[in-house]
């Protein structure tokens, strides 16, 4: 009887250890959570070395003749690579040996004080991974500033890589608002408050603990979002007039409603590049790959395994299924 009086008490500290971390630490509960989910997908954690230093990366390879489809798929800014865990799952469903790395300054990848964490800097990072891991062509994926950075290497270097996509892409003059740096590094839950509304405008606002934390969270990498920020806001490496000689097939998958990175950016993007696919999202904004991952990852698939390439197809993908 003793026994079973100290196992219940164990059980019931227990439930209360865990809901009071699930209360403080709702975003650290949920990436054990998504850790846990990867793990039992068979989603393999991984370091690799580059000149950069140990890299860490996601990769996901299908149970089929060959390997599957290889695919690269970088985050954005403030982001790592476990953002990318619902589309990992679903692409390697589909055929796809997916690999995702956190950027350098990011997750468990190398973070150099030195570094001025450029879109430059983080292009060479990409391409210093691929070559890691001896990938010949792969297709390649970015989400928000991620797409801006693959952009890049597609543009500077067409033979490294197949075909492309960008996701809620940053990198365009035309059609993109301008924020103040402050937007990308809240102080407190009700500034995380206002980017999570730009970001997702038709979802629900966030728990007061959920921002509060992501507020801690941004906090913790605001040397290198802030000069990231810096360094897209210069303009420098804007693809307004450089993105219509993109040698490699394109496709454009957009949330209809996001504020951040409008639906009009990625109609420049399309009208710039005519032969690009795109796909719009209804329902959904800049979070799309996460939160609409569903049709997002089958979009994705569709176009990466189509033969021949769909060119200049405009296409919406209705808000059911996410």
């Amino acid at each position: 009887m003793k026994n079973v009086f100290r196992l219940l008490t164990l059980v019931v500290l227990f439930g209360v250890v865990l809901g009071l971390m699930m209360w403080r630490k709702p975003l650290w509960v949920q990436k054990q959570a998504t850790h846990f989910g990867l793990f039992l997908a068979r989603v393999q954690s991984n370091y690799v070395m580059t000149p950069e230093g140990r890299v860490h990366y996601y990769e996901a390879e299908p149970r089929i003749p060959g390997g599957g489809v290889p695919l690269v798929l970088i985050h954005g800014l403030g982001d790592r690579d476990e953002s990318w865990a619902p589309m990992i799952k679903r692409l390697k469903r589909a055929g796809f040996h997916v690999y995702a790395p956190d950027l350098l300054g990011y997750g468990r990848s190398p973070k150099p004080a030195d570094s001025d964490y450029s879109m430059a800097t983080e292009e060479k990072f990409v391409a210093d991974f691929i070559d890691a891991l001896g990938l010949q062509r792969p297709s390649i994926g970015g989400w928000s500033m991620g797409g801006l950075i693959v952009a890049k290497l597609a543009l500077d270097s067409p033979d490294k890589v197949d075909r492309v996509v960008l996701y809620d892409a940053v990198g365009l003059e035309a059609g993109q608002p301008v924020f103040p740096a402050s937007i990308f590094m809240p102080q407190d839950a009700a500034q995380a408050q206002k980017l999570w509304s730009m970001m997702e405008p038709e979802a629900a606002p966030l728990p007061q603990n959920v921002a509060r934390e992501m507020a801690e969270h941004l906090q913790e990498n605001q040397n290198v979002i802030g000069k990231q920020f810096q360094d897209i806001s210069s303009r420098k490496d804007a693809l307004d007039g450089v993105i219509g000689g993109l040698k490699r097939p394109l496709l454009l998958v957009w949330g209809k409603s996001d504020a951040l990175t409008p639906l009009t950016v990625g109609e420049k993007f399309h009208e710039l590049v005519p032969s690009s696919e795109l796909d719009i999202v209804e329902g959904c904004g800049h979070l799309a790959p996460s939160l609409c991952s569903g049709r997002v990852a089958a979009a994705t698939a569709d176009f990466l395994k189509a033969n021949p390439v769909p060119i200049g197809q405009v296409r919406t993908l209705a808000a059911m299924g996410r």
